[in-house]
Formats: structure tokens, C-alpha cells, sequence
């Protein structure tokens, strides 16, 4: 597994900010995955993490899974989550999201689960991403504390596909 790069801002992946998660997101061929521990303080009902914060790590993982796979940075248009069990605080979960579609560079689809240590599943969630728009990407690339270009395209200065060439797709690209 690759260490993808963080940000110093994020709720998620922001190694600076003191309320967040500050997850190390990791590479797994064209899946992204994340190992943690959500804090006590995190909880809605005593014991059980809030679920609006586990929907948060799940469209944390999906979108680097669309940006592994893809190589675009995008945004949560569509979120939808199955919560299976609750979540406990300070025990290790594991969250792995996949690309799913890619539809001409557009509109990507995207499936994510969280699963204990035991491997029961937490919870299972699925999003739909929209590419961020060109005007707000110099201001997203600076906040990042590693090299965006391992990962996207527009931080390496690669221009974005459109066209014939990334046609609907179920497959993402080969790394």
C-alpha cells in the first residue's frame, strides 16, 4: 500500500486541523484505505460514533478512490449510507472505497464500507462525485502537505481528458 499525500486543512485528512481526523489514506492498487480510530468525544449516544461523522470518512475514502482511479479531484454530489452496526470509539475500523463508474470524466460513482477489526461490516456506502470546478483547484492543490501530483492529474499540469477518449466505463483506468 502507497501513502497518498494530506492536506493541512481538511476536516478528514488534514494533518492541521485540531477537531479532525487527520486519516492516512493509503493506495491499494485503484482503492483507497484508511485505518483508524474515531475519538470518544465523536459519539452521538454514549459508546456509539456519531453517524453523520462515519458518513464523513466514507465520502472521505470514496473521493480519493475516485481521485486514485481517475486521477481527478472531486466533490460529493449524491451520498447515501447504510449504517449496519454502530460504530464504537477507539477501536480500529478499516474504510476501503472503490471507483465504480466513470462516465466520460463527469459524473463518477463510487462504493465505500467500514468494517471492524473482526471484519464485521460497520457500515456500506455509495456517492456520486463531480469534478471541482478548474478555477478551484490552485487553491485546493496549495493545501496540500505531499505531492498532489501522485495523484492528480491537474497538479501534475496534465490537462483533463474529455472527449471520445474517456467514454462511459464501468473499469477505472490501470494505475
Amino acid at each position: 500500500m502507497i501513502p497518498l499525500p494530506n492536506t493541512r486543512h481538511c476536516f478528514v485528512c488534514g494533518l492541521e486541523n485540531q477537531g479532525g481526523f487527520a486519516l492516512q489514506v493509503l493506495r491499494e492498487h485503484q482503492a483507497a484505505v484508511s485505518r483508524f480510530r474515531f475519538r470518544p468525544d465523536w459519539c452521538g449516544f454514549p459508546g456509539t460514533v456519531h453517524g453523520g461523522l462515519v458518513a464523513t470518512a466514507l465520502d472521505e475514502i470514496m473521493v480519493w478512490a475516485v481521485g486514485v482511479a481517475s486521477g481527478r479531484m472531486t466533490y460529493c454530489a449524491e451520498l447515501s449510507v447504510r449504517y449496519q452496526r454502530p460504530t464504537r470509539p477507539d477501536v480500529e475500523v478499516t474504510a476501503r472505497g472503490e471507483l465504480t463508474a466513470n462516465r466520460r470524466d463527469r459524473l463518477f460513482l463510487a462504493s465505500a464500507t467500514l468494517v471492524d477489526p473482526e471484519g464485521t461490516l460497520l457500515a456500506e456506502a455509495t456517492g456520486k462525485y463531480l469534478p471541482v470546478p478548474e478555477e478551484l483547484l490552485p487553491d485546493m492543490l496549495a493545501d496540500f502537505v505531499g505531492d498532489p501530483a501522485s495523484v492528480f492529474r491537474a497538479a501534475s499540469g496534465m490537462p483533463d481528458a474529455s472527449g471520445p477518449a474517456n467514454s462511459s466505463s464501468t473499469t477505472p483506468p490501470p494505475p
